[in-house]
């Protein structure tokens, strides 16, 4: 392969605002480099791009638009020999096969799962000095902490012999306004018995600071994401002073259901008395079963939680399914008249997160967010994690009635150093929730490279 394109030629390469410190003092590689942000960490440094690597097209394209170096696409095209000679190997490898959010299923999914290796290639032929990686901090724990074992087991004594030290770090530990935890993993040939990572700060963030005032090309609220707001806020408005809202999931859902949870589940129950399975109990917000001919009408009137092919539910289900039921019965005097109008939106709607616990009732002094879990509402000190899968998942800032720009995301990446972003909105959310955070791999990089 010929790699006239994905290696450096000058070093223009450098991006914007780049102060360099000590020219061309290290080299290093970007792989899955997305919008770039190791490459502007490094290359704050004094550090020069001599490869990248990105698979979407645009992605390549924008890369070139912002630093002048066209990465090169597929890594599993690439040759490791062919990688130009590098001080510092950096990737975020695709985290979507260990998400939680995902099917977790690893290294066997077949698009994703291995890229891995190819990073393990590349480290193994080139052999730089230092390592930098990135992912979700399930990672730790995906199948049962075996393939976080592999890759240490792979990068350590057992494999390359590199020292490998590990953190979960977010934005927010640093005064950026974002809870984004992630997972760092830095390597060295050498010895890294002086590595420390950096200093977690105890500064007090707020959205603001990344805001602008009422961004004349926000998106706003669409009418029904606003008639939800509405409705929640309702609900928030009725709930007597005396009653704590809850710190656990509201799951309208269950209010007023009795399928059975603890000892066995719908689906055991579906299996043991087929046609007759889920008779005598209620579904969502109480519908009757029993009056249900078919078993699969009565099988779908369940709430999309209680339908999981599952003989018995984990623990965290039950709970927060009793939990829910407990708190209708001593609440549904004054829930029964509100519930009627929860039931016009999808299952994702009828569900809130009130991460408020002790604030003020209203739910549009604070950033809201629309999530497969529910209406999720946080304080304005920080973001949510920023998605990738799609952008009506988009924090949206409740005072404004308006969701945030794009530009607004970037710094909450600490990418507002580049000169471009995507130019359709959906990629530049999408490309943004699956970048690095600029600033926090920096502090890393400066820890780790001496």
């Amino acid at each position: 392969m010929s790699f006239g394109e994905g290696v450096a030629e000058e070093p223009s390469n450098s991006g914007p605002d780049i102060i360099r410190e000590n020219e061309d003092s290290f080299k290093f590689v970007d792989l899955f480099a997305g919008l770039g942000g190791f490459h502007l960490a490094l290359a704050r440094m004094g550090g020069s791009c001599v490869f990248a690597a990105e698979w979407k097209e645009h992605l390549r394209n924008l890369y070139q638009a912002n630093f002048g170096l066209l990465p090169a696409g597929d890594i599993r095209s690439v040759l490791p020999n062919d990688v130009p000679d590098h001080d510092v190997l950096t990737a975020g490898f695709p985290c979507q096969p260990f998400s939680k959010a995902g099917e977790q299923l690893g290294f066997e999914c077949t698009e994703q799962g291995g890229l891995f290796f190819e990073v393990l290639n590349i480290l193994s032929i080139k052999k730089p000095r230092y390592f930098i990686l990135e992912n979700v901090p399930n990672l730790l724990k995906h199948d049962q902490g075996r393939t976080w074992k592999r890759i240490l087991d792979e990068l350590g004594d057992g494999g390359l012999g590199y020292e490998v030290k590990t953190a979960k770090l977010s934005p927010h530990n640093f005064g950026i306004p974002q809870i984004r935890e992630r997972i760092y993993i830095v390597g060295s040939i050498e010895s890294l018995e002086n590595f420390e990572w950096p200093a977690i700060s105890s500064q007090e963030t707020s959205i603001n600071s990344i805001l602008e005032d009422s961004p004349s090309d926000a998106k706003q609220l669409s009418r029904r994401a606003s008639d939800c707001l509405e409705v929640w806020q309702d609900f928030i408005e009725r709930c007597p002073e005396n009653v704590e809202l809850p710190w656990f999931p509201l799951w309208s859902m269950e209010w007023g259901a009795t399928y059975p949870y603890e000892d066995e589940t719908p689906f055991a129950d579906k299996t043991m008395n087929g046609e007759k399975a889920l008779k005598g109990y209620k579904g969502s917000h109480g519908v009757d079963l029993t009056s249900m001919a078919l078993v699969e009408h009565r099988w779908e009137a369940l709430p999309s939680h209680a339908r999981t092919p599952q003989m018995l539910f984990p623990k965290w289900k039950q709970n927060f399914i009793r939990k829910n039921r407990e708190f209708y019965q001593s609440n549904k005097e004054w829930i029964d008249p509100w519930l009627p109008r929860v039931l016009e939106f999808p299952s994702s709607l009828q569900k809130l997160e009130w991460n408020v616990k002790g604030g003020d009732r209203n739910i549009w002094e604070y950033v809201l967010q629309f999530r497969a879990s529910g209406v999720r509402v946080k304080r304005p000190t920080t973001a949510p994690s920023l998605i990738a899968m799609t952008d009506t998942q988009v924090p949206i800032i409740g005072w404004q009635k308006r969701y945030m720009t794009p530009r607004e995301c970037a710094r909450l990446q600490s990418l507002e150093g580049l000169k471009e972003l995507p130019k359709f909105t959906t990629h530049a959310f999408s490309a943004l929730g699956n970048a690095v955070n600029s600033s926090v791999v920096e502090m890393v990089a400066r820890k780790l490279i001496r």
